[in-house]
């Protein structure tokens, strides 16, 4: 390392905001242990023994540790309300002086779109929006569009290629919109993203990466630059990005409660972390260089799920970038990043799946050397927000056992040890209703902070005005409150069932309103209702005065299998609607690239369905298109040498192909097929020399199509 880069590095590391960042740290640590070393030793006295006896230590611990974990959350929401009342921080990263560097004119950035088996039209529709913001700013020249597929089904292969073209074609975007399949889906979206980079990041400065449902604006891109730009240092900008487009119940509720409620939490998060802020892998602008450098993804040892790639890469890449003295900031007063939520209960529990996955693999790098404390607790953050289920399920079944025990088991009144006086048992349900009120407190009371401050800044308005606000308010707190026991079971069985080992597979997301079957949610939800139901039975039977302060929890896991498929339904989230909940403003006043989302979608759709061959699927098209098959070949970037064993098998292919159709092959020859562009050039010449009353399959299809 030479001297410069050395000195450069240590100011990196000794930046002002440094020692503020330790003094807060502090201060939150204090905030959180003095209330959770006063809490548990009340709680252990509240139980019958006090605490005494292994069972009730047990419940002690878990109720303190489930404490402090709460009370991270109230804190920062608490610190991030008084940042958003000031209207002013002095450490805001897009606070900028005339001291700050000027921005170069040769600057260019990448917007990447890593996509894998997904709905196409929807990711170029939220591309196009991204697209004409930009176009509008008048800075549409520095930036390029990156399409990064992964996508394994053939069929689903040719059609993002019609896709690309079609988009390219309404944008005029030829030479700025550019779409790339790798041949090797190797450590997934992070792999996809390092494969860009090796390939072509040294043609950028920066890169802005999305995910396929994500949309941003134009000037939210250019102000991103220009901060990069002016603070040197930076090596990861973080935007808040909010929820948007969907119509279901439960994600209208989930995106008014990340509009009204996600501010507070990201303003106070920034309060914490300032320059060790985290990274969540998406609508964020990463400085090329550096994460090409530092950032590259080590393979932990062992079998996955817990070895191998590294699933939630994110939280490392920000450690990792961290390490060589680079800040890492979340711009949480920057507006124009947007996001879509899964639309089900199921569809959610699937995504977080596999987020507890990669979460849980952060257990073997927390001590990972070089890494800073503030990224350390990063990683345990994550690690608990999948963790603290269990620790609850654990909790309900301490609480459960020892409720049980107190009415079964005969109580001792003397110990083994000499004494006078009887010891008197004493079950007080007082500690119920305590730890209920003092979790409330915690838990909501950060809701009417929101409330306030949206009150207070005159915003009431965009989220319907104040009494429908506080009517939205409270229809997302009984939907999260009986939702939260069916998502606190689903996630224990994720933690439990990664430390035993089970992989988990990655699949493409759901990106419209479909819904939830009955049949899907009985599949899912009905052991869980089965086992709420046993408890209940097992409690009114030993001890029916518990039961009573366990019911909320008992009944949601009962009722799990119709709550998921009501919170699932478009019709639902429609009438919420109409009666006014769950308003947000950009539903009140959408920006105008959250807007043309919808717009741009219909347009590709109604461009596909003109097409005279759009009935076709992918593979059939590409051989009986012209169009298609010069696409498809351009983008193949030429034939690659093979083995006489390999082309004696793709020519046995060929001659399959042509005598069985479509439907005769196997999802891995169709896609052998489509990579060889010479047996598939002569495959689509031997089908047009087809007699068309043959019987053929193919001339079957060409006549479906007017060929």
């Amino acid at each position: 390392m030479t001297v410069r880069k050395a000195i450069l590095q240590r100011e990196f590391l000794n930046e002002p905001w440094g020692k503020v960042a330790q003094r807060r740290r502090l201060i939150l640590l204090l905030l959180v242990l003095a209330p959770t070393l006063a809490a548990g030793p009340t709680m252990a006295s509240l139980l019958p023994r006090g605490g005494g006896t292994p069972l009730e230590a047990s419940l002690t611990v878990v109720y303190s540790v489930l404490f402090a974990w709460i009370s991270i959350g109230f804190w920062t929401s608490l610190a991030g309300f008084i940042i958003l009342l000031r209207r002013y921080d002095r450490y805001a990263v897009t606070n900028m002086s005339e001291r700050d560097a000027p921005e170069r004119p040769d600057v260019r950035t990448a917007i990447l779109f890593p996509v894998c088996n997904e709905d196409m039209d929807r990711v170029l529709a939220g591309l196009a929006a991204t697209y004409r913001s930009l176009e509008r700013t008048g800075r549409l020249a520095s930036f390029d569009f990156h399409i990064l597929s992964d996508t394994s089904d053939p069929d689903a292969w040719v059609e993002e290629e019609l896709a690309w073209r079609r988009a390219c074609d309404m944008l005029g975007g030829h030479g700025r919109i550019y779409y790339r399949r790798r041949r090797v889906n190797q450590k997934r979206k992070s792999g996809n993203v390092a494969d860009f980079c090796r390939r072509f990041g040294q043609r950028y400065t920066y890169m802005a990466v999305f995910d396929a449902d994500s949309v941003m604006s134009g000037q939210t891109l250019v102000r991103m630059v220009a901060i990069m730009e002016r603070r040197r240092n930076v090596g990861i900008l973080q935007s808040a990005p909010s929820a948007f487009g969907r119509e279901t119940l439960i994600a209208r509720a989930s995106q008014f409660a990340g509009k009204l409620y996600g501010p507070l939490f990201a303003a106070g998060l920034h309060c914490w972390q300032l320059g060790d802020a985290p990274f969540w892998g998406h609508n964020a602008l990463i400085r090329v260089r550096p994460f090409m450098r530092h950032c590259a993804l080590p393979k932990l040892p062992g079998e996955p799920p817990l070895g191998g790639d590294i699933l939630s890469h994110d939280f490392v890449e920000a450690a990792l970038m961290r390490r060589a003295g680079w800040s890492v900031w979340l711009a949480y007063d920057l507006p124009g990043s947007h996001e879509e939520l899964p639309p089900t209960l199921l569809d959610e529990l699937k995504r977080d799946r596999r987020w507890c996955v990669g979460n849980l693999q952060h257990l073997r790098l927390v001590f990972t050397r070089g890494i800073f404390p503030a990224h350390r607790a990063l990683f345990l953050n994550g690690i608990m927000s999948y963790g603290s289920a269990l620790l609850w399920f654990v909790f309900l079944a301490l609480s459960t056992v020892e409720a049980i025990a107190q009415s079964v088991l005969e109580p001792v009144y003397f110990s083994e040890a000499h004494s006078l006086f009887p010891e008197w048992p004493v079950w007080d349900p007082l500690w119920a209703l305590l730890l209920l009120a003092g979790t409330g407190v915690i838990l909501f009371l950060p809701k009417l902070l929101a409330l306030l401050l949206v009150t207070l800044r005159g915003e009431a308005r965009l989220f319907g005005g104040l009494p429908k606000l506080s009517a939205s308010i409270a229809a997302e707190v009984l939907l999260s409150t009986l939702l939260a026991p069916v998502r606190m079971l689903f996630h224990s069985r994720f933690v439990f069932m990664t430390l035993l080992g089970r992989q988990v597979g990655w699949g493409g997301q759901t990106r419209d309103d479909r819904g939830t079957t009955w049949a899907e949610a009985v599949r899912f939800h009905g052991m869980s209702s089965l086992l709420a139901l046993l408890w209940g039975l097992a409690l009114a039977l030993y001890n029916p005065q518990f039961l009573l302060w366990i019911s909320p929890i008992i009944l949601s896991l009962v009722l799990s299998v119709p709550l998921s498929v009501l919170t699932g339904r478009r019709s639902a989230g429609l009438q919420a609607r109409r009666m006014g909940l769950f308003l947000t403003p950009d539903e009140s006043a959408p920006p105008t690239h959250i807007a043309a989302v919808e717009k741009y979608r219909d347009r590709l759709r109604q461009t596909r369905s003109t097409d005279s061959a759009h009935r076709l699927n992918g593979f059939a098209r590409v051989v009986l298109d012209p169009e298609a098959l010069g696409l498809h070949l351009a983008l193949l970037r030429g034939p690659r040498r093979m083995s006489p064993k390999v082309a004696a098998r793709r020519d046995d292919l060929l001659a399959k192909a042509l005598q069985c159709g479509p439907a005769g092959l196997s999802t891995r020859e169709r896609k052998e097929m489509l990579y060889d562009p010479e047996r598939l050039a002569a495959l689509h010449r031997q089908v047009w020399a087809l007699p068309a009353s043959g019987g053929n399959p193919w001339t079957r299809l060409l006549a479906e199509i007017g060929g």
